[in-house]
Parts: structure tokens; sequence; C-alpha cells
């Protein structure tokens, strides 16, 4: 189900990508949109993962006598999953993410801050959240969404700047009108497009993560402690693109407001409501 859910989000984009060409340089724009969508989704399926990891400096850890990498190693045997390269971002603030194409080729990444913050019980738990994204697909979903939603911004304001100078050409596709509604609508379609990476896939991974240590309570705790460090800083680098990937939003001590209805994080209130819902089943 959910590799058909790939395919599905795939074409979409591809659809998309084409109607941009089509609105911003007609036949030929459509013809060039089809064959780079072709391209992003090669890139995408096979090497978003690297430029994500690249993004954040990430190090891969090869000491199997890591303590990370121990704990990691533990749980993925426990889930019944192949060992995923580990990887530590050299960052002050706590977060952590999972990335790659299928359970052969996944990473985990966790920062600096969180190894610091978090007892051993609840970095665990974050690492079997990380787990459970990787065993239902969500890293592939939220990968790619990463990647798309980051060229969608770029062609918005690429477009913006075209409908500024007339679209370079007379052609009657290239209407500057269209094209500014374009550039403020393109913006808002890379927002669904992380939200598309259904928020319900963190109530999903919290609950996996919850049965798979058989403790809601170090997660919930490591929820509490990671959210409180979000509202007082950002990860470097990070971006909006990308900010769907981190089991805390990156940008929470930011203004959300108007950008709730975008939310890409449930509240992490519900998310710990949610958890003392199941220790009754637990």
């Amino acid at each position: 189900m959910e590799q058909v859910k790939t395919v599905f989000f795939l074409a979409l984009l591809s659809v998309l990508f084409v109607f941009i060409g089509y609105s911003f340089g007609g036949a030929n724009g459509m013809l060039i949109a089809f064959l780079l969508a072709g391209g992003m989704n090669f890139y995408a399926y096979y090497y978003s993962d690297k430029q994500v990891l690249a993004q954040y400096n990430a190090v891969e850890v090869l000491d199997k006598r890591n303590y990370i990498y121990q704990i990691t190693q533990k749980l993925a045997y426990k889930a019944n999953l192949p060992m995923p390269r580990v990887y530590i971002i050299p960052e002050h603030t706590p977060n952590a993410f999972a990335t790659g194409r299928n359970h052969e080729h996944a990473a985990i990444a966790v920062t600096q801050g969180l190894i610091d913050l978090l007892n051993e019980k609840e970095i665990e738990a974050v690492i079997a959240h990380e787990l459970s994204h990787v065993r239902h697909y969500d890293i592939l979903i939220g990968t790619i969404a990463a990647v798309f939603a980051g060229a969608i911004a770029m062609i918005a304001n690429m477009m913006q700047f075209g409908a500024m100078f007339g679209g370079g050409n007379d052609r009657q596709n290239s209407n500057p009108i269209i094209m500014i509604i374009l550039a403020i609508v393109l913006p808002l379609a890379a927002a669904i497009i992380q939200m598309t990476v259904s928020r319900s896939r963190e109530y999903m991974a919290d609950e996996g993560a919850a049965r798979l240590t058989g403790n809601p309570s170090a997660l919930q705790s490591a929820l509490s402690k990671l959210e409180s460090f979000a509202k007082r800083g950002e990860v470097h680098n990070a971006t909006e693109q990308t900010a769907h990937m981190f089991i805390i939003n990156p940008f929470s001590g930011k203004d959300m407001k108007f950008s709730d209805l975008f939310r890409t994080h449930p509240t992490t209130e519900d998310r710990i409501a949610r958890l003392e819902e199941l220790k009754k089943q637990i």
C-alpha cells in the first residue's frame, strides 16, 4: 500500500510540474517540465536522502561501539528491520529524523543536542519513533516531498521574476497575470505537498515507538523536552521544505498562527495525550 502511495505521489507531482511548464512556456515549457519531472523523480528516489543528510552536515557513525549505534542496532533487531545507517548532526538544538528510500537503504540522524539533553530511555524512544517511520516507508515520501517542495518554491520565485519582466517572450501562455497568480499559489502548493505527508504518520510513529520499547512515558518525556527546547532555537540550516521530516518541528519557536493551517506536525500536547491513552493498552 505504501509503495502504491509513493507511485501516486510521484505521478501527482509530475502532473503539477507539467502544468506549471505549460503555463510558463506553452508546449515547449510543458516538454521541458516533463523532462525535468522525470529527472527529479529519479533523483528524489535515489539521491534525495544524501542531499538532506549533506544539508545538515550529518556525519555517519562507523564505530559499532558508539552509544547511539548500539541503541539503534538493538531496536532494529527487535523491530525485525535491517540495520540503518546512523548519523550525528553537529547541532546543539535537539532533534532527529529518518531518511532513505526503503528498509534496506534507511538512515537515522540525531543531533548532538539531542544526545546531550535526553537520557538513555528517552533517546531509545526517539530512535524507535524514527524506526517506525522506516517500517511504514514514511521516510521515502517525506524525503521526496522535501525535494519537490523546494523545487516548487524555486519555480514560484522564477515565475515571479519572469512576470516582472513580461515573461521573457510574447507567447499567449506566458500571460504575466497568470504567472503572478501561479507565483502566489505555488508556495501554497508546496505547503500542501508537505501536508500530504500526513500528520497521522507522526501519531503512527509515536504508537510504533511506544509498542517497540514498551515505554510510552519515555517518549512523552522526550517529546516534552524537545518541544521546550525547540521553542528557544532552530536547527541550523533548517528549511520549511524539510521541517516535516523532524520528530519535532524545528520552527516551533516561530509565530505559527496562519501557518498552523499548514502544520506538518500534530501539536506535541496532542501527541503526549494520545500516548497517555496508549498506556492503558500496553
